[in-house]
């Protein structure tokens, strides 16, 4: 995955075939290339450029410069005095380039895009194979770069970076106006070499420079553990090439341990392939049943339904939040209308448009909103997500910022980090004192006594190792004391009985 957004992933046509109750459904054949999550994904993404289409073929008609010159005038004179008065040399495809994304620009959306040659390329890479960047899935909206979610156990997600913070800067230059594509090309690079993001999050005054160390990106999309009572953790980071092969080894996995409920995690999960979501939700939803509805515009919403195969039978509870965008969303409204499966967690991002990639001879790829999708009931969650069945909030530390650990903290620092560092050291049970940004006597105790518990040099001062070992508590806590997974087994629990 990249530091796109991604969404769904659009194919041409569908093969329609019949159930044998003589319901339509829809097999779609895998397309290797263009999601967007979704999602920003999307994707730092983002979600994150696949995209869905289901339907019809679309025709094009292309009207000929030479044959209505008049309609692009403007346009042909302003080229044309580019190209005879500017003071520099400019080529032809940079001024088509930039044609195209002022036209896609003037959309005001999101989700429509066009990539160049090298920004498609980057694309591909994050579909087909592991990549190098720092494993977030990104958006444009409002003229900002902002989070959709970072990728399970990426370096972002380890930099604490959170969905909804908004990128400032990239190595200290402005990227605010940017499309999420021209973004991606600052924050990417090669594993090993460091990118510094200024982040502004919500209620926090002032903007933080997070430092990030970019490594390999592999793309391993499930995660099974078992949990007390023989209850199963599923967690899907994202809706790729391989996700439903994942889940099926995973849930195999976990039956041979003698599974007796599951929760599914679709946390942070930006979108992906809309196959993939498809042949997933197909496991939980009763054959006949609708997964999802298609509208293009003018034209009557189309349904697509689940077909027959195998399914889930044991007790079944969905996690969401803030991060769970695009497929992650088809998947939720399928299992919550169709299934009735219980979802708890925090209202989820909201990404209900489809986009249809068109591939140009040159590489270049042109991402376009074409339709809506709604869920079973009818019902379009673009801008409003979904919210659960058991809204449940995780706990205000899991949203404190990344402390760069270059920065060196003493008695008689003042300043914003100090205070989210005091937070982390309450969070994980070490008194600082009153949390007010002032780093004092109590303070430096408090970092005395966490470097004694990790073996640590003593001398009160929280940067390096220390700072890294306050990261890893704070870790370690947000994944033992979840209160939504917590609340999600206590369900599925109940449902055993």
């Amino acid at each position: 995955m990249d530091e796109n957004e991604k969404d769904l992933n659009r194919q041409d046509p569908p093969e329609e075939q019949k159930t044998p109750a003589g319901r339509r459904y829809i097999r779609i054949k895998p397309f290797v290339l263009l999601m967007m999550a979704f999602g920003l994904i999307l994707a730092t993404a983002g979600v994150t450029f696949f995209a869905l289409t289901v339907g019809d073929d679309k025709v094009v008609e292309v009207v000929s410069p030479q044959t209505d010159r008049s309609q692009f005038k403007k346009l042909f004179d302003a080229y044309d005095a580019v190209k005879k008065d500017y003071y520099e040399d400019i080529t032809d495809e940079e001024l088509v380039n930039g044609a195209i994304n002022g036209l896609i620009d003037s959309l005001g959306d999101p989700y429509s895009d066009y990539l160049d040659e090298v920004e498609a390329e980057h694309l591909n890479e994050s579909i087909t194979s592991s990549f190098e960047g720092i494993g977030a899935e990104i958006q444009e909206r409002n003229g900002h770069i902002m989070i959709v979610s970072p990728i399970k156990n990426s370096p972002a997600e380890k930099a604490h970076l959170q969905p909804d913070d908004i990128i400032l800067e990239v190595d200290g230059k402005s990227i605010q106006g940017m499309s999420s594509s021209e973004a991606v090309l600052l924050i990417r690079g090669e594993k090993g070499s460091s990118v510094t993001l200024k982040i502004q999050r919500a209620g926090m005054e002032e903007p933080v420079d997070v430092t990030v160390v970019r490594d390999v990106i592999p793309i391993e999309t499930v995660y099974a553990e078992m949990l007390d009572d023989q209850v199963a953790h599923i967690q899907i980071s994202s809706f790729s090439e391989n996700t439903y092969k994942e889940l099926l080894a995973g849930i195999e996995e976990m039956e041979k341990a003698g599974m007796k409920g599951m929760v599914v995690d679709v946390r942070q999960n930006p979108g992906g392939l809309l196959n993939s979501a498809i042949d997933i939700s197909n496991l939980f939803v009763e054959d006949g049943k609708p997964l999802f509805q298609i509208e293009d515009k003018g034209k009557k919403p189309e349904v697509y339904y689940a077909k027959a195969g195998r399914k889930i039978k044991v007790p079944v509870v969905l996690l969401i939040d803030g991060g769970s965008a695009s497929a992650s969303e088809i998947l939720t409204g399928a299992m919550m209308e169709s299934a009735g499966i219980p979802t708890v967690g925090e209202h989820s991002f909201g990404k209900g448009t489809v986009q249809t990639p068109r591939q140009f001879k040159d590489g270049s790829n042109l991402k376009l909103t074409t339709s809506k999708w709604l869920t079973p009931e009818g019902n379009w969650i673009h801008e409003k997500g979904i919210e659960p069945d058991y809204p449940v909030a995780q706990p205000p530390y899991v949203k404190l910022p990344y402390i760069d650990p270059e920065t060196e903290m003493t008695e008689g620092t003042t300043s914003m980090t100090v205070l989210a560092a005091e937070e982390m050291l309450e969070a994980v049970g070490y008194d600082p004192g009153e949390a007010d940004g002032v780093y004092d006597e109590r303070t430096k105790e408090a970092v005395e006594h966490l470097q004694q518990d990790e073996g640590l040099e003593v001398d009160g001062i929280l940067a390096g190792d220390t700072t890294y070992s306050l990261m890893d508590k704070l870790r370690e806590k947000i994944k033992t004391d979840d209160p939504q997974m917590k609340k999600a087994a206590e369900l599925v629990h109940e449902q055993i009985k």
